[in-house]
């Protein structure tokens, strides 16, 4: 037996990957209005972090359609994780988690929900880059989808996209920050989808200062991605 024959997943587990590779195939075409664009908000809390040893504790996420957080999408899950949040349990409270379901069946739940639209976050990166170290063993090394990341375009929109970020005082383009900032109440910080939740509204109000600048397409949207 060759060392593929031990390692590869089952058929099963090929199937659900393979649909979501299938569903986001077909790129994004540049001319269509922002008004028409699915945007999945999402947020995990975790371990600690460090992406290369750190686990998600849990992953949180509520969509946008035609400029309008669609309430009766967003979720909570909690993935089986081999590291406790201790680290982290002053931040988010997750201790001794319950209705945690095996990571297999997370990510099973997690590609149909992500698949076909753009990924929002705020500092999104280091929330991509966990989901994509469970990804990895099932075949997926990146996901395919467009990213946008609130922080990046809210400092894009408030000193234009050439801005020198060593000029920049960061720490004013925090979820807190920037949440204050545009008169955004902060209820259930620090859960996923509490944050989740949080940063759609945010992106609501980014994407009207979006159109007052003339950025009206997905083309102008990403144009600094």
């Amino acid at each position: 037996m060759s060392w593929w024959e031990f390692w590869k997943p089952k058929a099963e587990r090929l199937d659900f990957i393979r649909d979501f590779l299938e569903i986001n195939a077909q790129p994004i075409t540049g001319i269509r209005s922002i008004d028409q664009l699915n945007f999945t908000v999402i947020d995990t809390e975790t371990s600690g972090l460090d992406p290369a040893k750190d686990s998600i504790l849990s992953f949180g996420g509520v969509k946008i359609f035609e400029r309008k957080i669609q309430i009766q999408s967003s979720v909570e899950w909690y993935p089986t994780a081999k590291n406790s949040g201790g680290k982290t349990a002053p931040i988010h409270g997750l201790v001794g988690i319950q209705d945690q379901i095996p990571l297999e069946d997370f990510l099973k739940k997690l590609l149909p929900y992500l698949a076909n639209s753009i990924l929002v976050g705020h500092h999104v990166g280091f929330d991509l880059e966990l989901l994509e170290k469970e990804l990895k063993p099932f075949g997926i090394e990146r996901l395919p989808n467009a990213v946008l990341d609130t922080g990046n375009l809210a400092i894009r929109l408030e000193h234009g996209p050439h801005a020198d970020r060593s000029r920049i005082n960061l720490e004013s383009y925090s979820l807190d920050a920037l949440c204050a900032r545009y008169g955004i109440e902060t209820d259930d910080r620090h859960t996923a989808a509490g944050d989740a939740f949080l940063t759609a509204q945010l992106l609501l109000k980014l994407l009207k200062k979006c159109h007052a600048k003339g950025i009206q397409d997905f083309k102008n949207l990403m144009k600094n991605y």
